[in-house]
C-alpha cells in the first residue's frame, strides 16, 4: 500500500514559470548527455517537458525516466511495428483509432477489453504499442493528448488478466507519459467497479483524476459524451447518433495506408536519425544519468509492492462489495475535476 506521506507528495503538483520550465528542461538535457542532441524528435523540449511532467519535475528522475524509454524504443522497435506484423489482433476491434476527434481535437482511442481474441501477452502488448505509435503520429500540431474510449460490453471477470494489466501500466506510465486526456470507462458492470475500487489505490493520482465513469442511464453521467464529441459522429454504442462502427477490412486499409506514410517518414530522416547509432555513439552517458538519478531509484521498491499487491486483487474481485451504479455516477469522478485538457 502506498504510504500517505508518498500519497500525499504525489498530489501536491508544483506550478512552474515557462522560464522555470526551461531551465529544468536545459538540467535534464545535460543530464541525458549528448544523445539529446542526435534524437532531436525523441528529446525535444515538448518530450522532455512530458517527462518532467510525469516526475513532478525531478530532472533526476525525469532524465532517468527518458533514458529508459530509448533504450525501451531501441530494443523493442515500434517505430517498425506495421499491420502485417499484428493484423491478427485487431480482427475483433478490441481496439482501434476512431475516425474522428472529440470537440478539443484529440485523438480517440476506442477500447473493448470484452472483445480480447487472443492469449498471447506479448501479442497483445505489441498492438498497443502499434495503436499508440500511430494515435501519436496523428495528433494535431496543437494537441499531445488522446481519449480512450473504453466500451465494457461483453466484458466479465475472465477479461482480466493481471499480467497484462501490469505490463500495460508498465509500458503507458514509463514510455507514454502524459499521453491522456480523458479515460471514459462506459457503462461497467457491478464486479469491473468492484475491480476498480480495489486497484486505484495503485493508480497515479493524476491519471485518477482523468478516469470518468459513464453510464447511459444517468442523463448527468451521459452530458459528458455530449459535451466531448459531436454526437453525430459518435458511435450509438456510446449514446451517440452514428451508425457506423468498426469494419475490419476498411480499418486495415486505413493502417497500412498510414503504415507506408510513417516509413516515407523514416526513410526521409522525417522522424529521427537511427536510435541504434545515436545509442551506440552516446554509450559513456549511461554512467551519467546512472550517476545523477540514483536516488530516483530508491523509490522502485515502492512501485514493486504496489505490483505484487495487485497480483491478489482478482482474488477478492467477488468477495468485495460493489458501489452502485448511481453512486459512481454522481460521486466525484463525473462531477469535480474534469480536466479536459489533461495535465
Amino acid at each position: 500500500m502506498m504510504s500517505s506521506k508518498k500519497l500525499q507528495g504525489s498530489l501536491t503538483e508544483k506550478t512552474l514559470s515557462s522560464e522555470e520550465q526551461q531551465a529544468k528542461i536545459n538540467e535534464t538535457r545535460k543530464l541525458i548527455g549528448p544523445i539529446a542532441d542526435k534524437l532531436p524528435v525523441l528529446c525535444s523540449n515538448a518530450s522532455i517537458l512530458r517527462f518532467l511532467r510525469a516526475q513532478n519535475w525531478n530532472t533526476k528522475k525525469a532524465g532517468k525516466m527518458l533514458k529508459q524509454t530509448l533504450k525501451w524504443r531501441l530494443e523493442y522497435k515500434p517505430e517498425k511495428i506495421r499491420w502485417e506484423d499484428i493484423s491478427h489482433e485487431a480482427e475483433t476491434g478490441k481496439v482501434y483509432m476512431a475516425n474522428y476527434f472529440d470537440k478539443f481535437g484529440r485523438i480517440v482511442l476506442i477500447m473493448r477489453p470484452g472483445y480480447q481474441n487472443t492469449n498471447s501477452t506479448s501479442g497483445q502488448i505489441r498492438y498497443l504499442v502499434y495503436c499508440m505509435e500511430h494515435a501519436i503520429k496523428n495528433l494535431n500540431l496543437d494537441q499531445e493528448h488522446m481519449v480512450w474510449l473504453i466500451d465494457f460490453q461483453g466484458w466479465n471477470t475472465s477479461s482480466i488478466s493481471m499480467k497484462v494489466t501490469r505490463e500495460t501500466a508498465h509500458i503507458l506510465q514509463h514510455h507514454y507519459p502524459e499521453r491522456l486526456g480523458l479515460a471514459i470507462l462506459y457503462n461497467p458492470p457491478k464486479v469491473f467497479e468492484s475491480f476498480w475500487t480495489m486497484v486505484k489505490p495503485f493508480i497515479e493520482p493524476k491519471t485518477f483524476k482523468k478516469v470518468k465513469f459513464v453510464y447511459p442511464k444517468h442523463p448527468e453521467s451521459q452530458k459528458i459524451m455530449e459535451e466531448l464529441f459531436d454526437m453525430d459522429k459518435l458511435e450509438s454504442g456510446f449514446g451517440g447518433r452514428s451508425s457506423a462502427g468498426f469494419v475490419y477490412q476498411d480499418y486495415a486499409q486505413r493502417m497500412m495506408e498510414d503504415d507506408g506514410k510513417i516509413s516515407d517518414l523514416i526513410d526521409s530522416g522525417g522522424l529521427s536519425p537511427s536510435l541504434s547509432s545515436a545509442m551506440s555513439e552516446c554509450q559513456q552517458s549511461d554512467s551519467l544519468v546512472t550517476d545523477h538519478c540514483s536516488e530516483a531509484s530508491d523509490e522502485s521498491s515502492g512501485d514493486e509492492a504496489a505490483s505484487s499487491n495487485l497480483e491478489v486483487v482478482d482474488e477478492k474481485i467477488q468477495a468485495h462489495p460493489s458501489p452502485s451504479s448511481n453512486d459512481v455516477a454522481n460521486g466525484t469522478q463525473l462531477g469535480k475535476g474534469r480536466g479536459y485538457g489533461g495535465t
